[in-house]
């Protein structure tokens, strides 16, 4: 076992409201491996208070600084990392003009494994260490992000892009250029056994991924809907309702579904674990439909405010009751940064669909990004927190890891704001270190 001194950041997830946040200023975090060697929580709690129990432990003393767990990126896209900051006029000329071309390049193994370093590197550099992750529509993009999260020992979910139809050649897997149904059958035969091969192993899990409606045939849809039958721990991942056009688009291409997100539910892929990107312009049925199904929404404020895509809803997702978490949607999200991320969902919500101003307070912003992304994806417990029983995943932030920082910190008169004062100012600079999980 090892222990850490510093100010501990953790959520206790009792009580109202169910964000609230427990901060030790001189607090002990110790961790070891459970039965199976995994390195976990052992304990956590006021140093006086635990330095008895663990007087044998070896303790790391950081002070100054804040242990707190490890970001959880509910949505973002591997494949993307070199479009970030491209000009487009919206969503869909972005993906034409930028997205499917920069994603004809993975058809090159050592291209993926290339980009698969750099990215997953840039995530534990930013204090990320769960992501649910688009892929490419080819198989060897799959391999290479799976080799090497694994490699690093990350918790990390992704799949092959499903996707048969209005694209490219180059972008398919093994696919016609009219979306043959042979293309649909393979990409579907690939999918199940990228997840026999990688699915529960270590610490890496398996996601079907549809694309989004509009790229995929219905049989494509409802291929997807058994795969994810077959396999009920798989996590699914999509987009829903992110942009007008694409909606307008969806809406044609399947008017049989009473909405864009119907669509989805009517073959069967909203359930617990299906996480839809976006959800930005949804109706009351279609939240309803959320919080039934058990689905819950990867909220991307800096891809939405850049693509001028619109607000995610809070307000409404509250009463509905649906589960959601913050995501940095790399690449139509502009930064890796969890703070920059967070920020973004501060502004959307004053700004929001229903014009109500809404303020989010520091700890719940943290806790989207964090235990409530990790509830989301059904990790409760397992990830994004700091409580007995989670793996360990944490990052180490220094508050005055600017001089601007480390003025505004020290003014700080309430944990709300030290917490939003580096919510603001934060940035890949407050990261002084990211520890994962290992295992013995």
């Amino acid at each position: 076992m090892k222990a850490y001194r510093a100010a501990v950041l953790r959520f206790t997830d009792q009580g109202e409201p169910v964000h609230a946040a427990a901060f030790e200023e001189d607090g002990l975090l110790v961790v070891g491996p459970d039965d199976s060697g995994r390195h976990k929580v052992q304990a956590v709690g006021a140093y006086n208070a635990l330095k008895n129990r663990f007087a044998g432990v070896a303790i790391e003393h950081l002070p100054g600084r804040i242990i707190a767990p490890g970001f959880v990126d509910m949505h973002n896209h591997f494949a993307q990392t070199n479009i970030i900051g491209s000009p487009a006029e919206g969503l869909l000329p972005w993906l034409e003009n930028y997205t499917f071309p920069e994603e004809q390049r993975f058809a090159s193994s050592d291209y993926c494994a290339d980009a698969a370093r750099f990215f997953l590197a840039e995530l534990l550099r930013n204090g990320v260490t769960t992501a649910l992750t688009f892929a490419s529509c080819r198989t060897e993009s799959v391999d290479a992000l799976f080799s090497e999260a694994q490699r690093r020992g990350m918790r990390l979910m992704t799949g092959l892009c499903l996707m048969d139809r209005h694209a490219p050649q180059g972008v398919l897997n093994r696919a016609a250029p009219d979306g043959s149904r042979n293309a649909t059958e393979q990409s579907l035969l690939d999918s199940e056994a990228l997840l026999q091969k990688w699915h529960a192993k270590d610490r890496l899990g398996y996601a079907i991924t549809p694309r989004f409606a509009p790229s995929c045939s219905a049989d494509q849809l409802r291929g997807a809907a058994e795969l994810a039958a077959r396999y009920p721990d798989a996590w699914i991942q999509s987009h829903v309702a992110e942009n007008k056009a694409e909606i307008a688009w969806a809406r044609a291409l399947f008017p049989a579904s009473r909405s864009y997100l119907a669509t989805y539910a009517d073959v069967g892929l909203l359930r617990s674990r299906a996480v839809y990107a976006h959800c930005l312009h949804l109706d009351a049925a279609d939240r309803d439909l959320m919080h039934d199904s058990g689905a819950a929404a990867a909220v991307c404020p800096t891809s939405n405010l850049f693509l001028g895509s619109g607000f995610f809803d809070y307000a409404a997702a509250d009463r509905a009751g649906f589960q959601y978490g913050l995501a940095s949607d790399i690449g139509g999200g502009t930064s890796f940064s969890p703070f920059h991320t967070m920020l973004g969902a501060y502004y959307a919500g004053r700004e929001g669909q229903t014009k109500q101003g809404l303020s989010l307070s520091p700890q719940q912003l943290w806790w989207q990004h964090t235990a409530g992304a990790a509830r989301a994806l059904g990790l409760a417990g397992t990830v994004g927190n700091l409580v007995p029983g989670c793996e360990a995943d944490f990052v180490v932030l220094n508050p005055q890891a600017t001089p601007l920082l480390a003025r505004r910190t020290a003014c700080a008169d309430s944990l709300d704001e030290l917490l939003f004062a580096m919510v603001v100012l934060g940035d890949d600079r407050l990261i002084e270190r990211t520890v994962i999980s290992q295992a013995s």
